[in-house]
């Protein structure tokens, strides 16, 4: 699962490399450290072409999850004695977001991997935290020492209501994610679980945004071995000593 990755790549070259039509980002600046629930620069279909846009990262997590945890608030609610109110408590259950995409075959993202809620999640870079040795350093991967930029295969919701954080309470945001795959060698010995999807072809990219479906879903697969190299370790921020 990846959950933090770097996007310094400047607005002209992501508009260059995919015929963006449409920018939305103002002034978009570089991101060393992109997190969960934070903005970033994501490419999207539109009527008008393709639109560079700032959309929100964290996919709307499954109901049965959010029932779930409503569930488990609602039991340490009454144990103090209180009667909640369970349907507005389920209402209002905070949703965080979920990064990425594995199960394909879920329902709950099924309804969004047509045209129109594919995405690119521009990036140069990604972190996964060292999970075979247990030491759980953050460990950067990139295309080159150069981190020339890449794509994740993404999807995308649009306006989707829900509560992100308690203070902030119900808002109506555009959500990505984006779909990992299994493992290649260089993750896979850092990160043996999985990785994100990267797209780094034109033609894949092409592909991506206005393929069925089922032909899109082919690109869901690790990148060939040796096309990685970690260039950076320790830090939250790619670039940034720890």
């Amino acid at each position: 699962m990846c959950n933090l990755f770097s996007v310094t790549a400047s607005q002209e070259e992501i508009r260059r490399f995919f015929g963006v039509v449409q920018d939305s980002t103002g002034n978009l600046q570089p991101q060393m450290g992109v997190f969960p629930d934070t903005m970033a620069p994501i490419v999207r279909n539109t009527p008008a072409g393709r639109e560079l846009a700032t959309v929100r990262w964290g996919l709307p997590s499954s109901s049965q999850a959010l029932f779930e945890a409503a569930t488990r608030r609602a039991d340490r609610l009454r144990a103090k004695g209180q009667d909640p109110d369970f349907k507005e408590l389920l209402r209002m259950e905070p949703d965080g977001g979920t990064t990425n995409v594995r199960n394909i075959k879920s329902k709950h993202w099924t309804r969004w991997f047509g045209v129109e809620n594919r995405c690119l999640v521009p990036f140069n870079s990604f972190c996964e935290p060292d999970q075979a040795s247990g030491s759980k350093e953050n460990t950067w991967f990139a295309l080159g020492e150069d981190r020339p930029l890449a794509f994740f295969a993404g999807i995308w919701v649009p306006a989707w209501e829900s509560v992100r954080k308690i203070k902030e309470g119900l808002v109506t945001c555009d959500l990505f994610g984006f779909h990992t795959c299994d493992a290649n060698d260089e993750v896979k010995a850092i990160h043996p679980k999985a990785m994100p999807v990267i797209l780094t072809k034109p033609e894949e990219l092409e592909l991506w945004m206005t393929a069925p479906a089922a032909e899109a879903l082919t690109l869901r697969r690790p990148l060939p071995n040796g096309s990685l190299k970690i260039v950076a370790r320790g830090s939250k921020y790619d670039g940034i000593a720890a």
